[in-house]
């Protein structure tokens, strides 16, 4: 098992860009297929590695046999844990275990081709850029987005954006809720300026125009439809929409 990595990317944006595959492939297993992840995680095989390859897909398998490997090896015996835990505090640390895999292998492409101060500095703020798996997956993700999307708007957000500012002493969360109590009164004319800066909760990706996104009422997490497997037309019959992760958790206790 190589991690998938059939190719080795030599510059800066190739790196990023096989870390965005790998990225996508493991935020994949635990939102929008967390039901066959779950099920090929039995406790009861051996110790089991989750890998995500540059295609954006991702696997659930043995380490590697070779010593050393040819890439970073990601956590061992993430199945073990499964059933001693709730499930969303289990996939919470596979999340945060699959982060800390992602800039290990980053870093090994960066160091193992030489990538100097600027290189590694530049290659860790493109990376930085973007939520962790960990905050996707906890939904932490969103809550900072629309943080940072009331602070940097113009206009009619700038004294809302003064007022939070004023608050900053309250903590992160006090402000995230201040912040949606703030967006749900300008709706109307913020739509588009707050899906702008909307992740999807499969991908991680950034809101589009041209898409056709779709929002669980439990979570409130906006998926891309494609992601979740639901088109326009399918949607317009779905009275209450609960994505994978939400359905999976009242199916199990």
């Amino acid at each position: 098992m190589d991690g998938g990595g059939t190719y080795n990317p030599r510059t800066v944006e190739e790196v990023f860009r096989d870390f965005k595959g790998r990225r996508a492939g493991m935020i994949k297993a635990l939102t929008t297929d967390v039901d066959d992840f779950y099920q090929q995680c039995d406790p009861e095989k051996e110790n089991l590695c989750l890998y995500g390859f540059p295609s954006e897909q991702w696997e659930v398998n043995l380490p590697a046999e070779e010593v050393p490997p040819e890439l970073p090896e990601p956590a061992l015996g993430i199945n073990f844990a499964r059933d001693g835990m709730q499930e969303k505090d289990w996939l919470s640390l596979v999340a945060v275990h699959s982060d800390a895999w992602l800039l290990s292998v980053a870093f090994y492409f960066g160091a193992r081709f030489g990538f100097d101060k600027a290189d590694r500095k530049r290659l860790f703020n493109m990376i930085n850029d973007l939520p962790t798996i960990f905050e996707v997956v906890t939904g932490t993700a969103k809550k900072q987005v629309k943080e940072k999307s009331s602070n940097s708007n113009h206009g009619s957000n700038k004294s809302k954006s003064n007022s939070k500012r004023g608050s900053e002493s309250q903590g992160k969360y006090s402000k995230a809720m201040q912040s949606k109590d703030d967006e749900e009164e300008c709706l109307d004319e913020e739509d588009e300026e707050e899906h702008g800066e909307t992740l999807c909760g499969a991908c991680g990706e950034n809101y589009a125009s041209d898409e056709f996104w779709i929002c669980c009422d439990i979570c409130e997490k906006w998926f891309h439809g494609k992601c979740v497997k639901i088109t326009p037309a399918r949607a317009e019959h779905i009275k209450q929409y609960k994505c994978p992760s939400c359905s999976n958790k009242r199916v199990r206790p």
